[in-house]
C-alpha cells in the first residue's frame, strides 16, 4: 500500500513539474516559405492563422512592392506586423476585374463566389455566363470607371484587380469606401508557366492552396510534355507573330509570352534576338522585309478570312504565309463576342503549346483539335 502511495505520488509530481516546464516554454510558430516555380511576380509566407502575399511588381516600374496579409476568421492581427490589405480568407464573396481570373475561380470550384464584374459581355466562360444572365454576378460598368454604388451595395470581401500604374482613381475610391483591393500583376509575366501559376495566389485567397497546387502541377507536366514531343521533329519553321495597328505593327520581343511558346513548340521566331518588355513597334515596310518568307503568320485578332486581311492592307498578300495559307488567328469567342484567347490561355498554356505545335507540326498530333486558333481560308 506504501509503495503504491509513493508510486502515486511521484507521478504526479512529475507531471506537475512536465506541466510548468511546458507553461515556461514559448509556442513556436510554423513558419513556411513558399517560392514559385516560374511566377516572379509574388512570394507567400505561411504560418499558424495566416499567411502573406508580398506582390513583388504591383504593376510596371512599381517603386515598392505590396504585402497582402490573409488572415483566417478567427484568429487576431498579429502584432508587429505590415500590410498593405488585410482580407479574412476564405474570401466568401468577391469582385475580379479581368476575364483571366475566370478560369482560376471556376478551376477551383469557386466561380459562384464571384458577384460582380465590370463589362460582363466580355466574359466568355459558359459557367460565367449562365451567373450573369441569372443576375448573380452584377454588372458594374466599365473598368476605368467602375460603377461604386453598384459595387458597395453588393459588399464584396475583396476586389480583385489589375494595375497599369497606382494612379487609378476608381481603385483609390474602392478602397476608401473600406473595401480591400488587391493587385493582380499575372499579365507581368514573363514565361510561358508564370502566368498559370497565378491560381495560386486565387488558392490562397479561398483556402484551396493544395487544389490550386495540384491543377498548376497538372498544367505544368502537360506543358512538358508537349515541349518534349515537339523536339522529338527537328524541321523548325519560321514564324512572325504580332499584328499591325494603324501605320504600326507590334512585335513581340524574344522573351516575351509569345515568343518563349514558339520557342517551346520548336520553331524559330525571327525576332527572337530582341530583348526588352512589351512589344516593338515596327512600320509595316521593315516586317515585310525581314518576315516576307516566313512560314507562318501567329495572331490574336478578329480577322476570319484572308479577304478581310487584304481589305485593310493589300500587302499583304506579298507575305508567302498568305499564299501559302499558313495564317491563324486566335479569334475564337465567347456567346457575347469576347475573345476565348484573351479569358483562357494565361490559365491554360499547356493548351496554347499544343496548339501551336498542331500548327507547325502537324504529324505529332494528328487528332488534336485547335483550342484557341483557326486557320484563314
Amino acid at each position: 500500500m506504501i509503495k503504491n502511495i509513493l508510486f502515486i505520488f511521484s507521478f504526479l509530481f512529475l507531471v506537475s513539474c512536465k506541466k510548468l516546464i511546458d507553461e515556461k516554454q514559448p509556442k513556436t510558430i510554423t513558419e513556411i516559405s513558399i517560392k514559385t516555380d516560374f511566377a516572379s511576380g509574388f512570394d507567400v509566407v505561411k504560418k499558424d492563422g495566416y499567411s502573406v502575399i508580398t506582390l513583388n511588381m504591383p504593376w510596371p516600374n512599381a517603386i515598392k512592392p505590396f504585402k497582402y496579409l490573409l488572415l483566417d476568421k478567427d484568429v487576431a492581427i498579429p502584432e508587429n506586423i505590415s500590410y498593405d490589405e488585410l482580407i479574412r480568407v476564405p474570401v466568401d464573396e468577391l469582385v475580379v476585374t479581368s476575364t483571366t481570373h475566370i478560369p482560376a475561380l471556376e478551376a477551383l470550384g469557386v466561380l459562384d463566389k464571384l458577384v460582380g464584374f465590370p463589362n460582363t459581355n466580355y466574359i466568355s466562360s459558359v459557367a460565367a455566363r449562365k451567373l450573369v444572365d441569372e443576375g448573380k454576378v452584377k454588372e458594374l460598368g466599365k473598368n476605368e470607371s467602375i460603377n461604386l454604388e453598384v459595387l458597395i451595395d453588393l459588399e464584396p470581401d475583396v476586389v480583385v484587380s489589375f494595375g497599369v500604374n497606382g494612379s487609378n482613381k476608381t481603385l483609390n475610391n474602392i478602397k476608401k469606401s473600406g473595401i480591400p483591393v488587391l493587385y493582380n500583376s499575372e499579365w507581368l509575366e514573363q514565361h510561358a508557366l508564370g502566368r498559370a501559376e497565378w491560381i495560386k495566389f486565387f488558392g490562397f485567397l479561398f483556402k484551396k492552396e493544395v487544389k490550386a497546387n495540384k491543377i498548376f502541377n497538372q498544367i505544368k507536366e502537360d506543358y512538358f510534355a508537349a515541349k518534349k514531343l515537339a523536339n522529338t521533329v527537328t524541321e523548325t519553321p519560321t514564324v512572325l507573330s504580332g499584328m499591325p495597328f494603324k501605320d504600326t505593327w507590334h512585335i513581340p520581343y524574344g522573351n516575351s509570352w509569345a515568343a518563349h511558346f514558339i520557342d517551346d513548340a520548336n520553331a524559330s521566331y525571327l525576332w527572337a534576338d530582341k530583348k526588352g518588355k512589351g512589344s516593338i513597334a515596327l512600320n509595316f515596310e521593315s516586317v515585310l522585309e525581314k518576315a516576307k518568307s516566313a512560314d507562318y503568320w501567329i495572331a490574336i485578332g478578329s480577322y476570319d478570312t484572308k479577304e478581310q486581311l487584304l481589305e485593310s492592307n493589300l500587302h499583304y498578300q506579298q507575305f508567302e504565309m498568305f499564299k501559302n495559307n499558313n495564317i491563324y488567328m486566335s479569334n475564337k469567342k465567347g456567346a457575347t463576342g469576347g475573345l476565348l484567347f484573351y479569358e483562357v490561355a494565361p490559365t491554360r498554356p499547356d493548351l496554347i503549346l499544343k496548339d501551336l505545335i498542331k500548327i507547325f507540326h502537324p504529324e505529332l498530333l494528328p487528332n488534336y483539335e485547335l483550342h484557341f486558333y483557326t486557320q484563314l481560308k
